[in-house]
């Protein structure tokens, strides 16, 4: 689905249903030097299961238009913006990583916050920071191994035909490679290592809020999460992965979620 947002075409994924703005919406944010497409499990069962789903790309990122956004209140922005132009008031907001901290900013508009592999602050070693600018690839190449626990290093996990690390690295490699305006890894890493709006954002949200977190993550660990975590008072859902955890342990982050987005919870 395309949507119009600042004059610029803005994709998101529906979850091979129509989106119906009628119905209640999950909007998931992907992180940094990703896409759409690592959320396709969990937008495909809401989208199947009483929900209008928009899997968004950000701008800049895959199949969205526009220069990638600098900081994570413009995102938080945009993202209200998306949901205006898909005619939304509120919705369930999903966000991973990055995606997580644009989710609590845009939360005066959240019913739920959803948030994946979060930690606040979200700081970015200057070690990696200077290898992305100066060498992207061998940046990809260390966020991907920190970013996947030991038991999904071999191709074949978690069942035949899947390696994740593999897919994982060449979904970064398109994604820096298609955007020739700026250092995408960069830019995306910076967003995340300037945030300090988090105490703020949080005193803003007046829904029900959930962690699903990695209990192997070694980005965001959940012992990361004191700051948010007294502010926000979440259900923790703690689940046997890395940072990558929707590739890693599928099933038990969609168990998480809809213990997430029922009514009661």
């Amino acid at each position: 689905m395309k949507l119009v947002v600042d004059g610029q075409e803005a994709y998101a994924y529906t979850g091979g249903k129509p989106f119906d703005p009628a119905l209640p919406c999950v909007v998931f944010i992907h992180g940094a030097l990703n896409d759409h497409s690592v959320w396709t499990l969990l937008a495909r069962w809401c989208a199947h299961h009483g929900h209008g789903v928009l899997a968004v790309d950000l701008p800049g990122h895959g199949r969205s238009g526009g220069a990638p956004l600098t900081s994570v209140e413009a995102l938080g922005a945009w993202v209200k913006r998306l949901l205006d132009a898909a005619g939304v008031g509120q919705a369930a907001l999903v966000g991973h990583s990055m995606g997580s901290l644009i989710a609590l900013q845009a939360a005066e508009r959240a019913s739920t916050l959803v948030m994946v592999g979060t930690a606040y602050p979200m700081k970015v070693s200057e070690a990696l920071l200077a290898t992305a600018r100066d060498r992207p690839e061998d940046a990809m190449a260390m966020v991907n191994a920190f970013s996947h626990s030991l038991a999904s290093a071999k191709p074949g996990y978690p069942g035949p035909g899947a390696w994740l690390r593999g897919g994982a690295l060449a979904l970064m490699r398109r994604l820096q490679a298609r955007q020739t305006a700026v250092n995408l890894f960069e830019n995306d890493f910076q967003v995340c290592d300037r945030y300090t709006g988090g105490e703020a954002a949080a005193a803003r949200v007046g829904c029900p809020v959930h962690f699903i977190l990695g209990q192997l993550d070694q980005m965001t660990s959940p012992r990361q999460n004191a700051v948010l975590g007294a502010l926000l008072k979440p259900q923790t859902h703690l689940v046997p992965a890395g940072h990558a955890l929707m590739a890693e342990a599928p099933d038990a982050v969609l168990a998480a979620l809809r213990r997430s987005l029922q009514p009661s919870a």
